[in-house]
């Protein structure tokens, strides 16, 4: 499942345009349309969230099911460990570690190291570094190891072949994810797409968001100093941090790394530098690097002629809805196209022209608000488009010439 609305009506599309249904015979070629206009759009933004890797990793849902099946199994767990586990009521592992941190901090601030109950906060260490351990390692998979984390693969492919190759004219694309898996970067890789995403070094990667101000470009003039911005570029920003990045002292001033990581292997590493999904989160995001990964999702929505695609995003994180909903009110130039129905978002009832919602199934039964049909289905391809608009253009000189060459003989 890639998205976290699912009850649609069989076969029936819909295409919103603020809090009105867009009057159309044909709802699935109208979004097609609206979409190649979109990409064409000066600044183009991505937010995808974690549907768009539900396939191959699993949701909270299934986390929470999988590491409460292997608590009472683990043989590296204290018994008052587990019996502490069995005390927390509830199936969701954000209001799960929601408690056990809120537990840790009264303990921390109530509790001398030589009283009795110092074990009992040992056990919530232990429980809370036990539940991290087992996100971060379904996380952290083998991205070509897996038949279902290969077709993910495919499908980020996909995307990045639709839309990395803009004109010279335009923006590069930025993708913003909250996701924490290396699915960007394994395809982006595979690609030879070039990408930034803050690090910059030789041998040790270090974050500095100035690189985000960088950009590649290659020599059209050997003999003058004349350069135009690499067509095949894009942006990554990973708002909720990387399985890949570590925190570790050095010569930069933000002492984040990113690192070559295996996967499918190994416990979360200490250093390693994650937003887990507990209600810290937000505290968590004002630190670097991700208070300076925000504040350039802030900017980039800021920017006139902008547009934002919201892929497999639940709305659950309240500071990056902020930032969206100021956008909206700042920059009269943005628009917002959130796949999915989303009943209770506050963009779901505003009636903003700007705002575009498109969830459904098609005939097939596919739901076209999912990742895999909106890269297979509704995405344009820019590459087929370039190449077509050349053949265009070529054809169309040709004539020229030929009405020109026409033109002479007659006259002469």
């Amino acid at each position: 499942m890639n998205d976290v609305n699912s009850n649609n009506q069989k076969g029936q599309i819909h295409f919103y345009q603020g809090s009105e249904a867009l009057e159309t015979n044909n709802s699935l070629e109208a979004i097609k349309q609206k979409m190649a206009e979109f990409s064409n759009v000066k600044n183009v933004s991505f937010l995808l969230g974690a549907g768009v890797s539900s396939g191959a990793i699993l949701d909270m849902k299934g986390m929470y099911d999988e590491i409460r099946e292997g608590i009472d199994e683990n043989t590296n767990l204290e018994d008052k460990t587990k019996d502490l586990y069995k005390k927390l009521s509830g199936d969701n592992l954000e209001k799960l570690l929601g408690v056990l941190y809120a537990k840790k901090h009264f303990m921390d601030g109530t509790i001398e190291p030589d009283e009795p109950d110092e074990t009992e906060n040992g056990s919530v260490n232990e429980l809370i570094n036990h539940i991290q351990d087992q996100i971060f390692c379904k996380i952290n998979i083998d991205l070509l190891g897996d038949e279902k984390a290969a077709e993910t693969l495919s499908l980020y492919k996909k995307l990045y072949q639709k839309v990395a190759l803009r004109n010279k004219d335009l923006s590069r694309i930025n993708i913003f994810t909250t996701n924490n898996d290396l699915f960007n970067e394994k395809a982006l890789d595979n690609l030879n797409i070039n990408y930034n995403n803050g690090f910059g070094g030789g041998l040790e990667r270090v974050f500095n968001p100035a690189i985000f101000n960088y950009t590649f470009s290659k020599k059209i003039d050997a003999n003058l100093e004349k350069f135009e911005p690499l067509e095949n570029m894009v942006y990554l920003y990973k708002l909720h941090g990387s399985i890949s990045w570590i925190e570790k002292e050095g010569n930069s001033l933000f002492n984040i790394q990113e690192v070559p990581i295996e996967g499918g292997t190994g416990n979360q590493n200490k250093e390693h530098v994650l937003i887990y999904p507990t209600p810290l989160k937000q505290n968590q995001s004002l630190g670097s690097p991700y208070s300076d990964l925000i504040r350039e999702f802030q900017t980039k929505l800021a920017q006139p002629n902008s547009v934002l695609f919201i892929m497999g995003y639940s709305f659950s994180d309240e500071h990056l809805n902020n930032i969206i909903y100021q956008s909206l009110a700042s920059n009269s130039s943005i628009s917002v196209v959130i796949f999915g129905k989303y009943e209770d978002c506050p963009l779901s009832k505003i009636n903003d022209n700007r705002i575009y919602r498109i969830f459904g199934e098609s005939d097939t039964g596919k739901n076209i608000h999912y990742f895999e049909s909106i890269v297979n289905n509704l995405l344009p391809d820019l590459d087929e488009n370039k190449e077509k608009s050349l053949l265009e253009e070529f054809v169309k000189e040709l004539k020229e010439l030929k009405e020109l060459n026409k033109s002479a003989v007659t006259g002469a």
